[in-house]
């Protein structure tokens, strides 16, 4: 194992998040909340230790990496982040406890958008606008912005992308990995600058938009109001942001074909995104009607319906109303919307539409096994057929994933503090990366009642659920650390 490398590389993750956090010191100096120093403090902390693994000498041997060691970067690479993210958060005294404010720094990064903070009549505007930075470079990933940025840093660099990237599949859009992480990062930009302009249109203020547009470009949620989204109270708001929400659930290759010619084609001619938008639609229609009661037009109900169905598919975890008042059915739906998630290649989680696809065509073909054994079919994405061991990785993937929410939900559960339904739904939020559950975690609550070892270990299955479980996983075992 070349750890001099991998050293190197997490201290150029480093350095690149201190830089990160430059704009929100700036935007302390202008609104003077007191944050100024603890923002100054973090950023030459983070900036020294970065600087200082990456400065170490390099190994005698050629740098490359080894698939096992970009998963050994990528899972050790966002759990250091998500510790110097924490350091903002306890020098200004957002919080007093390192559990809470790893556990706030993990959500952010990971997309969650799953809180314990507060104290938002009295938030520091720098603070939390790096509260709202987390959820933007954790959205594209943070091995990707450092590829977009130091491209040279290492040789074989498509482990690290593969390692980190949504979905069973990386999509390569030109030959060389660092050309692709500079495309994903301007359409990245690109999108986010335009939400940005619509909400400034829909009156919000330049604040308020980059926040909103940030949280959402990365699908996190996090908003500097405690009723997120519904303290606007603005229906042009709610459309804006609802469209966005779905947006950045649709792999970000699409949006390079569209751009490079194909136009709308790309979209219709991807499987995955026609049962995407299937999904939403015909959930959202749904939702709609049965909500009909609860509010005095369809117009009102597909309002609300809309946004939330958005927010939970692409796993933002926006809030404009409580649904856990609506009707079962409708919860139920909404429950399935955070177990499918969106598209492979976005910045969405869940476990991806998909996967979701090809576990349906292969229960298919297992049915009809069983009445034509000696037929064999294949299971077709595209119009391509997939390879037999993907399908077996799929396949796992659901199961491990399962087996992740319904362990994680046993574990903290072992506070006592919280019902079923509570614990239940807040393994699944975290490891879906959505945000609300239900109960005493759901749309109007947060995660504050939960102790450190409820902290601990929805932190951990924040991470397992944006890394999609592998990183994590290979990190924890004994060959991962053997040198060869």
């Amino acid at each position: 194992m070349n750890r001099k490398l991998i050293v190197r590389v997490l201290g150029a993750i480093l350095a690149i998040e201190g830089l990160a956090m430059i704009p929100s010191f700036l935007i302390s100096l202008y609104f003077r909340d007191g944050d100024t120093a603890a923002l100054g403090y973090s950023i030459l902390i983070t900036i020294a230790v970065g600087a200082a693994m990456y400065l170490i000498p390099k190994s005698d041997k050629k740098s490359y990496l080894r698939l096992k060691e970009g998963f050994i970067i990528v899972a050790l690479g966002w759990i250091l982040m998500s510790a110097f993210g924490a350091i903002p958060y306890m020098l200004s005294g957002m919080f007093t406890h390192f559990d809470s404010a790893f556990f706030e720094s993990v959500s952010g990064f990971t997309t969650t958008g799953a809180s314990v903070f507060e104290g938002f009549e009295n938030y520091m505007h720098g603070v939390v606008f790096w509260r709202a930075t987390t959820h933007w470079i954790g959205g594209m990933g943070v091995l990707v912005l450092t590829l977009a940025l130091l491209p040279k840093l290492t040789g074989r660099t498509a482990h690290l992308v593969k390692a980190e990237s949504p979905g069973p599949s990386l999509s390569k859009l030109v030959p060389k990995t660092g050309q692709t992480a500079k495309i994903l990062y301007r359409i990245y930009i690109l999108l986010t600058l335009l939400e940005f302009i619509a909400l400034l249109f829909c009156g919000l203020s330049p604040y308020d938009a980059a926040v909103h547009a940030f949280a959402t470009a990365g699908t996190g949620g996090f908003s500097n109001y405690g009723s997120s989204v519904a303290a606007f109270d603005s229906v042009p708001v709610d459309i804006v942001i609802t469209v966005f929400m779905f947006m950045f659930g649709i792999n970000f290759a699409l949006y390079y074909k569209f751009l490079i010619g194909e136009r709308f084609k790309a979209f219709w001619r991807d499987e995955e995104f026609r049962t995407y938008f299937f999904i939403a639609i015909s959930f959202t229609l749904a939702i709609t009607l049965f909500n009909l009661p609860y509010y005095e037009s369809f117009f009102t109900s597909l309002r609300y319906s809309s946004f939330q169905l958005s927010s939970i598919i692409s796993t933002t975890g926006f809030v404009t109303a409580d649904y856990s008042r609506w009707p079962v059915a409708s919860q139920f739906l909404i429950i399935l919307a955070m177990f499918i998630g969106s598209c492979a290649g976005s910045t969405a989680g869940g476990i991806k539409v998909i996967r979701v696809k090809m576990l349906m065509k292969l229960s298919r073909r297992n049915v009809l096994a069983a009445g034509r054994p000696k037929k064999v079919d294949v299971i077709r994405i595209d119009k391509k057929a997939v390879d037999e061991n993907i399908v077996s990785q799929v396949a796992q993937f659901a199961v491990m994933y399962i087996a992740l929410v319904l362990i994680g939900g046993f574990l903290i559960s072992l506070e006592g503090k919280y019902d079923i339904i509570t614990n239940l739904t807040a393994s699944l939020t975290c490891v879906s990366n959505v945000g609300p559950g239900f109960g005493s975690v759901g749309p109007v609550d947060n995660f504050v009642g939960y102790g450190v070892w409820g902290k601990s270990v929805l932190s951990l299955l924040m991470l397992f659920g944006r890394l999609e479980l592998l990183p994590m996983f290979i990190l924890f075992t004994r060959s991962a650390w053997h040198k060869y």
